[in-house]
């Protein structure tokens, strides 16, 4: 979508590639309004398509104009539907043999026993704190519930909106209406890692505060959330190219918590970039133009060497 397209990491990302490529490639970015409105003939042509699901997006009519139109796709559209829910997400990760939380499903029409500090789940019990997440991935409501020793209640978490991510509730008992993802709490220190990866062999990682800490958001002087630098141990890595392996996502983030010597996923985004950082947007570039390159030559004549990064 428009709103996707023209944001700031997608524009250095391209203005990237056109200058490292640019005796090869040249991006066409769709319209909105013929994305909307035309049927995928009208589409414009492309032997490479970058195509991500969003708000508003119909991602059924680009699968329709990959059918037709077999061109080299960047992240796998099929399985961006199976981002969407949570279920489907860790369900991937485990036959990938990918750490994550223990977790039980509570469908709507099923019954789960509720105590005062801890619930079951078909069977297998949640003691407090433990986490709450919608099935879908596009609900950000996640509740934290706490223990009684602790004083109870739970912490909403939420899209951000100006300076908060949270909210505290002294409500205990969990949501009655909707089907819930449960998950045992792991504690990681109040930190979030974000990890993005660009193919299976790349990934930067940002952290920041957790936020289900205090519900604040931290912003440096230019009003951007405060992230730090992150180096990803060889099992992190591992864990990176996994992910992009398992969902077919060339360029995929996911959320990553390290507790106790150990790493789970416990999202997985899909397509996201970094929001500032020259570097990542360089390397990016490369890395994909590359890719598009080395898949296309044969076809198109273009060399098989192609400088990948500097040094």
């Amino acid at each position: 979508m428009k709103r996707k397209a023209t944001s700031k990491p997608m524009q250095e990302i391209m203005a990237k590639v056109v200058e490292f490529y640019a005796d090869w490639l040249e991006f066409v970015v769709f319209p909105e309004e013929v994305i909307l409105n035309e049927p995928v003939e009208r589409w414009p042509l492309c032997d490479c398509l970058i195509s991500f699901h969003a708000t508003d997006f119909p991602l059924h009519k680009a699968i329709e104009y990959e059918r037709l139109r077999h061109p080299y796709v960047i992240n796998d559209l099929h399985r961006q539907y199976d981002l969407l829910d949570r279920r489907k997400v860790f369900r991937a990760l485990a036959r990938a043999g990918i750490k994550h939380p223990r977790h039980g499903v509570l469908l709507r029409d099923e019954e789960g026993k509720e105590f005062s500090d801890h619930i079951e789940v078909n069977g297998m019990v949640f003691n407090k704190p433990f986490v709450e997440k919608p099935l879908s991935a596009e609900d950000h409501n996640v509740y934290i519930y706490y223990p009684s020793s602790v004083g109870g209640g739970s912490q909403r978490l939420f899209r951000k909106i100006n300076n908060r991510s949270s909210w505290y509730s002294p409500v205990s008992t969990v949501r009655r209406e909707g089907s819930y993802i449960y998950e045992d709490f792991i504690p990681a220190d109040g930190i979030d890692v974000k990890v993005y990866a660009v193919g299976p062999y790349y990934a930067h990682a940002e952290a920041r505060k957790a936020p289900g800490l205090d519900g604040k958001v931290e912003r440096d002087s230019h009003g951007k959330e405060v992230r730090y630098p992150v180096i990803l141990s060889s099992k992190e890595k591992l864990i990176a190219r996994k992910v992009v392996m398992t969902f077919g996502q060339t360029v995929c983030g996911f959320d990553l918590l390290r507790a106790n010597g150990k790493s789970f996923v416990c999202d997985v985004n899909g397509f996201s970039f970094v929001k500032t950082s020259t570097k990542y947007y360089e390397d990016t570039a490369k890395i994909l133009g590359n890719t598009i390159l080395r898949r296309l030559a044969s076809s198109m004549s273009i060399p098989w060497q192609i400088p990948y990064q500097d040094g």
